[in-house]
């Protein structure tokens, strides 16, 4: 068994899966508009072209994701998701530095009696992050 995390956005799943793709390394395998689906008429005909559903393989684990309809979407909190088994510092740094770019750093990323490199942000989409290099 292995735990995936399923992110809700409130319109941007899009741009975020393909923001993840390009700085994660990721392979998107899916992803669906709510258009031409049965929940088509439940959502505003301006919400059709949302994404209702979104997986990107990264590594050995899946990333899912879908646009919460505007009434239902709430601010993610109470988790981080957290990037473990980075190769080396350089790459922790990297990708810390392009997940907060136009977001909010919450910890910088640093050496930590824990791990050799360990920062936590909200990027740009909302979805908190941790990054950890031992």
């Amino acid at each position: 068994m292995k735990p995936s995390a399923y992110l809700l956005f409130n319109g941007d799943c899009e741009a975020a899966f393909k923001f993840y793709e390009r700085v994660l390394g990721g392979k998107i395998d899916a992803m669906m508009t709510f258009g031409g689906t049965p929940m088509e008429k439940q959502v505003p005909e301006e919400w059709r072209k949302k994404i209702i559903h979104a997986d990107m393989r990264i590594g050995d684990r899946i990333l899912m994701g879908s646009d919460c309809p505007p009434d239902r979407y709430k601010k993610p909190q109470g988790f981080s998701v957290c990037l473990d088994g980075l190769k080396d510092t350089a790459e922790a740094e990297r990708v810390f530095q392009a997940l907060a770019e136009k977001g909010t750093v919450t910890m910088p990323i640093q050496q930590t009696f824990w791990a050799t490199r360990f920062g936590m942000l909200v990027d740009q989409f909302g979805i908190p992050w941790i990054v950890n290099f031992r």
